[in-house]
């Protein structure tokens, strides 16, 4: 009997204390999730503006409006980084808390290097068991700083406004740091479409060809779906119809690669005052027109095994193949475009032509036996 009570009370203080190690992680894991709440937002629907600003002096006020979400109130901006940063404020957790003998380091280091993040939602001024939600206002529901990334690479510390506790924060299924999420840098946060126009809304296109004019062309619409073309000097061109509807087809979502701010301004200057390649000119129906106008590119030095002074001294002969620099109408802007996109647009009027075919490099047998295998 009394091996029995023994064998009883061994098991009960076994179950006290596995109860006590449970209740310790769900208090401890509570915390964390109470702590995240200060860093996460659950509604992302409900934010209506973001303002961040770095120790750099950058600085980014991304505001919701009804159609899209625009850049310090002047250019739209680039919905993929709002779903990418939506998705971060949405999805990151608190990894874990950083122990008081490091949070001193690390809150100094963030005093000289850190991203404060300023977010603003519509809430509620009554809210009833967050059943019953009344007189919904904008405010600014969370203020963090973001600092650097830890030592591993897989977080991020993160602090709080007014608070002395570090956090380490992570994104769930990211081997990686979220820092770089929260650039306050306006020109990362800016769409980079120059045309978006679908083939009914288009009602002239014009190229120019500074090395070729007679190559240039404009094609004008001339009734639904139908077109006339001809090159600049007047002269008409009996063109290719399905190639002529591909070219005007291809101007929904056309984008450029990165703006050029880091140009100094003589380089750009320099570059624009230079003969350019080509310039592209499309009006819609409602009168609007955007051109782009193309400049060569030099070549990077590495990429094709040459010096900087073989590049600086064959400056004509050795060109980007893959780039040019850009020079947007819309805000005068300096950017890259790569020749995947812009190639299609930019061919001459003779590819048009009805009679116009394009050669198709042969490769003889003699030249296949000369080419490695692997």
């Amino acid at each position: 009997m009394k091996k029995n009570n023994t064998i009883a009370i061994v098991i009960a203080l076994v179950l006290l204390v596995i109860a006590g190690i449970l209740i310790g992680n769900n208090s401890y894991l509570s915390t964390l999730n109470d702590e995240a709440s200060d860093f996460t937002v659950y509604d992302t629907a409900s934010i209506t503006k973001l303002f961040l600003a770095d120790k750099s002096g950058n600085q980014v006020l991304l505001r919701r409006t009804d159609s899209c979400w625009i850049v310090n109130d002047e250019f739209p901006a680039s919905q993929k980084m709002i779903n990418k940063i939506l998705y971060t404020l949405n999805r990151m957790r608190i990894k874990m808390p950083v122990s008081n003998k490091k949070s001193d380091g690390i809150i100094t280091r963030m005093s000289s290097t850190n991203t404060k993040v300023e977010i603003y939602q519509m809430m509620p001024r009554i809210n009833l068991f967050n059943k019953v939600k009344l007189f919904y206002h904008e405010k600014c529901s969370k203020v963090f700083y973001i600092g650097n990334v830890t030592r591993d690479n897989m977080g991020t510390y993160v602090l709080k406004e007014g608070s002395d506790k570090v956090f380490i924060a992570h994104l769930n299924g990211l081997r990686g740091f979220i820092s770089s999420r929260f650039t306050a840098n306006p020109t990362d946060w800016r769409d980079h479409l120059i045309f978006n126009e679908q083939l009914g809304n288009i009602k002239s296109l014009k190229l120019e060809i500074y090395n070729d004019p007679d190559n240039g062309f404009i094609i004008n619409e001339n009734g639904r779906y139908q077109y006339t073309m001809s090159r600049l000097n007047g002269q008409p061109v009996e063109f290719d119809t399905l190639r002529v509807l591909n070219l005007m087809s291809s101007f929904n979502n056309v984008r450029f690669e990165a703006f050029l701010d880091d140009i100094k301004p003589e380089r750009r200057d320099s570059i624009i005052n230079s003969p350019f390649q080509q310039r592209l000119t499309l009006t819609t129906k409602d009168g609007k027109s955007v051109s782009v106008t193309t400049y060569n590119m030099r070549a990077n030095a590495d990429m094709y095994d040459y010096s900087e002074e073989d590049i600086n001294n064959f400056d004509d002969m050795i060109k980007d193949p893959d780039h040019k620099y850009a020079l947007l109408s819309e805000g005068n802007e300096f950017v890259l475009i790569q020749d995947f996109v812009f190639g299609k647009l930019l061919k001459p009027a003779d590819f048009y032509s009805r009679d116009y075919h394009e050669e198709v490099p042969q490769i003889y047998y003699q030249e296949l036996e000369t080419i490695e295998s692997y």
